[in-house]
């Protein structure tokens, strides 16, 4: 799409706690892209999320500190201009239990604002479901009331 284009220079950071992150400076000195377009998601705290900036050598040459502050404008201009997406972080839990007490699991699921991802209903039934993080303990503390249900966190 741009074929006259020197560098394109990246940053990503993926997954729940950001733990997965790739920055590349595609040619330019090290540390003076990849780095700065890093920073400006980081200083947002947003994960899943990546920035390409495509740049164009016009002639003049702009030095390790000019690049950075250029990489480092361009992304904080792109973030500003795009819709920040929230999402609720869910963990997922494996419910173990007899067949009688479906409506007593299904009220708990209901009433905690749960999600049934996966169900298994005979004698002995299992649940999969995703629980919100901020009502995890909620959860957990209601499963303790229901006897013979088994849970794990998978």
């Amino acid at each position: 799409m741009h074929p006259k284009a020197v560098h394109h220079c990246f940053a990503w950071r993926l997954g729940i706690t950001g733990d997965s992150f790739r920055v590349s400076d595609d040619g330019e000195p090290s540390g003076s892209a990849g780095r700065p377009i890093l920073g400006q998601i980081d200083s947002r705290d947003l994960t899943n999320a990546g920035v390409i900036v495509v740049r164009y050598f016009g002639g003049t040459l702009l030095g390790v500190p000019g690049l950075i502050q250029a990489y480092k404008t361009a992304t904080s201009l792109a973030l500003q201009t795009i819709p920040r997406i929230q999402r609720d972080i869910f963990y997922n839990y494996r419910l173990e239990f007899e067949y009688n007490l479906l409506n007593d699991v299904m009220r708990l699921v209901k009433q905690c604002g749960c999600t049934i991802i996966k169900q298994e209903l005979q004698l002995f039934s299992v649940f999969e479901i995703g629980v919100a993080k901020n009502r995890e303990q909620e959860l957990l503390f209601r499963l303790q009331d229901l006897r013979s249900l088994t849970w794990t966190r998978v």
